[in-house]
Formats: structure tokens, C-alpha cells, sequence
């Protein structure tokens, strides 16, 4: 069996292994070296095929002893195949995987100015894809040089912009490499970041109506390509969907919300063991972190120290991948949590008659009008949710009706 994997210096949870075991019949291992250890490893390693991560896709070309067309074109080599007589051989799958991406995502580059952020390995493929599919100027914007981030304003013209930094990366989430309101003229954004699967840039892209995607198709086009070198053997195109399809059930948390007492925390357990997915709980968080209880952290702090208590629960439990999370009632009177939510998550409002609402335990339901408190969040709630699943019914018919329309797995 063929022997391949994963070559960076720090890969940490890679979901490659996961990616490959739906490609092709060979194993696939996590390769971590110091610089150092690179020149042993790739003259003397026991492998047939690697896939090459940040900060290697340069420093692997010395050790090829010949290159692909894209590979010698970016200066820059992600995949490597070791050949019948030992020798490596160079290639660049991240201009097939950009260009699959963009054109999946309905963004024509055909024509357009394109802003591409970052002069890295990853940059250099998307500077070849977008001339390929016929972009009339590519402006590479880096930390130095003619064109760089102290004078963006000189391209407020652009048409479309690509983030190839890490900036927004996991665990960095949250950062974004620029304003996307100063380019009044941009038609479409793309980030070829994937863990969170919508960064900063991505989820204002998607409040300002902006076409946008983020790197996690890429990652499953240019892995299949990489497939068919390691193999020789062709595959369908099909088989990217099916492997993006299965990467984003895996990675997408599944976020409740709703009124206090609508049975989000109930539900979410109920989802978890139905799924094999892990629960969590913001409330129970809180409380953990606190060690004290809601009511008492309300009696003691007052309301405006629970939401930033809140907010910072959601910020971490929001990084997690593949959870299902119930979120406090309140969590929507803050809009940076949407942020926080929406970045890994699809949110579903989870919906209760209010006169059938719990009360117990819940300090702010016990002093507050709920039809009064359901006027001012009500439409809070809406703007967070991709969907409203109403619990008006037992437990499993909720959880049903969610994994149907989400197709959970």
C-alpha cells in the first residue's frame, strides 16, 4: 500500500488523514519537521506521496527533480510524488483547488480587478488561477513593496478580493486583513482560510451581500487532485462534493437559540447522542467558569456583567468544530455573538409557545413580561437564524424535524 501524508511544521488537528481515507487506498500520516530535519526526511523518508503545509511549500523545490507546469510557474510546490527510480517529483494542486472554488462559488473573475492579500505559497497559485480564468489585473497586497496594506485606498476600485494570509486563522479567529466597506465596487470575496469556516472577512462579505465562500471547498478539490498524482489514477470531480459535503457535516456545529425555557439545552443532548456529537452548553459554561449559579451571578454582578461573562463563553465555545451548542436566551442582544455563532455554525432558532415556556431557575423569565420579552427579541432571533424549528411537541419530533432539515448526520 502507498505510503503518504502531511508535511508542515506544526499541523496540530489536520483533517487531511480524515480527507484522504475517502480518496484513495493508501495510508496517510502527519509529518511534522523541524527545518532542519527536512533534507534527511525528503531524500531518505519512507513515504511515496506528501502533501506539503506552510512553511515548506518553498523549501521542498531543491529536493525536485522535476516540476509541474503550475509548480515551476508559482515557485511554490504542495504536492510531492517519489518516483520508481527514488527521485521527487514537484506539483502545485492549490491553483486546480482555487480555481474549482471559484468557479463553485459563482464569482467571475473574467474581466475583473482582483486584490489578492498575501505574497505566500498559497498566493502565488491564486495569482496563476485568477489570470487563467481571465482577471484583468491581479494586485498582490503584502506587508511591503508598491502595493501594501498602508495604501489599500489606491485600489478602492477592486472587484473582487481573495485572502491567501492566515489572518482570521484558528485559533486567531475574529481578525480580519481589512475593511471590505472601503471597496464599494467589490462583487465578490473569497478566503482560503477553512478552519473557521467563515472568518471575519467571510461574515462581513455575507452582511454587506457580498458573493462569498470560504477555503474549505479548495481544500477538497486540490486534495483530490493531489489523490491522483499520489495514484496515477483518475477520479470524478463528483467525489469533491461528496468529500466537501462530509468535511462540512463533520466541522459545522449546530447552535440553538431561543426564548428561556423553549428546551434548546434538552434538545441539544438529545441531538448529541443521537449524532455522536459532542454537547455544550453556554449557561453551564458560565456557571463553571463563575462557580457560582446564574441567579447568583445576576443578584451579584447585575445583567451587563452575565451578557460579557456570556460573550466570552461564546467566543471560545464558538472555535469548537462538529458540537452541538445551546446558547442563553439572551445571547442575541449582543451582536458580536452572531460573529461568534455563525463562524463554525448553522443557527436554529428553537421555537415554544410562551405559555409554555420553563420559568424555574431563570431569573430573568421570573421578573419580566415574556410576551414583552419575546416582542424585543423575536426579531433578534430571526436575524441570527438560518432556520426556526418550533418544540411545540415531544423532544425527539424536534430533534427530528432538525436533522432533517439540516441533514445531520
Amino acid at each position: 500500500m502507498l505510503r503518504c501524508g502531511l508535511l508542515g511544521e506544526k499541523l496540530g488537528h489536520s483533517y487531511s488523514p480524515a480527507i484522504h481515507a475517502l480518496l484513495g487506498e493508501y495510508t496517510y500520516k502527519l509529518y511534522e519537521k523541524k527545518a532542519h530535519e527536512l533534507p534527511e526526511f525528503l531524500t531518505a523518508g519512507d513515504f511515496d506521496g506528501l502533501n506539503v503545509t506552510i512553511p515548506y511549500k518553498k523549501a521542498v523545490i531543491p529536493y525536485c527533480d522535476s516540476l509541474s507546469e503550475s509548480a515551476a510557474r508559482t515557485g511554490a510546490v504542495n504536492t510531492l510524488v517519489r518516483r520508481a527510480d527514488g527521485t521527487l517529483y514537484g506539483d502545485n494542486t492549490d491553483v486546480y483547488g482555487f480555481s474549482y472554488l471559484l468557479e463553485s462559488s459563482g464569482i467571475d473573475a473574467t474581466g475583473k480587478k482582483a486584490l489578492v492579500l498575501g505574497s505566500g505559497g498559497a498566493s502565488a497559485a491564486v495569482c496563476a488561477a485568477l489570470g487563467d480564468l481571465g482577471a484583468a489585473s491581479v494586485i498582490v497586497i503584502s506587508r511591503k513593496g508598491e502595493n501594501h496594506y498602508g495604501n489599500l485606498d489606491r485600489h478602492a476600485d477592486t472587484d473582487l478580493i481573495v485572502n491567501t494570509t492566515p489572518v482570521g486563522m484558528y485559533p486567531e479567529n475574529g481578525a480580519a486583513p481589512l475593511d471590505l466597506t472601503a471597496f464599494p465596487n467589490c462583487r465578490g470575496v473569497l478566503d482560503v482560510v477553512y478552519n473557521p469556516l467563515r472568518t471575519a472577512l467571510v461574515l462581513q462579505a455575507e452582511e454587506l451581500g457580498i458573493p462569498c465562500d470560504g477555503g474549505l471547498l479548495m481544500l477538497a478539490a486540490q486534495a483530490k487532485r493531489s489523490s491522483e498524482l499520489f495514484t496515477g489514477k483518475r477520479l470524478d470531480d463528483g467525489i469533491i462534493e461528496r468529500v466537501y459535503k462530509n468535511l462540512l457535516e463533520t466541522m459545522e456545529n449546530i447552535v440553538l437559540i431561543g426564548m428561556p425555557g423553549s428546551g434548546k439545552s434538552s434538545t441539544a443532548k438529545l441531538l448529541a447522542e443521537r449524532t455522536g456529537r459532542m454537547p455544550a452548553d453556554s449557561d453551564e459554561e458560565i456557571v463553571r467558569r463563575s462557580g457560582m449559579s446564574i441567579p447568583e451571578i445576576f443578584s451579584k454582578y447585575g445583567e451587563e456583567e452575565f451578557r460579557r461573562r456570556e460573550s466570552a463563553v461564546l467566543k471560545d465555545l464558538g472555535k469548537r468544530s462538529g458540537i452541538i451548542l445551546s446558547a442563553g436566551g439572551g445571547c442575541v442582544l449582543r451582536e458580536e455573538n452572531y460573529g461568534y455563532l455563525r463562524q463554525n455554525g448553522r443557527i436554529v432558532w428553537i421555537y415554544r409557545d410562551l405559555d409554555a415556556l420553563e420559568t424555574e431557575g431563570r431569573p430573568l423569565s421570573l421578573g419580566t413580561d415574556l410576551r414583552e420579552m419575546f416582542r424585543r427579541r423575536s426579531a433578534l432571533y430571526e436575524r441570527f437564524a438560518d432556520i426556526r424549528i418550533e418544540n411545540n411537541g415531544t423532544l425527539e419530533q424536534t430533534a427530528e424535524k432538525i436533522e432533517e432539515r439540516l441533514v445531520i448526520r
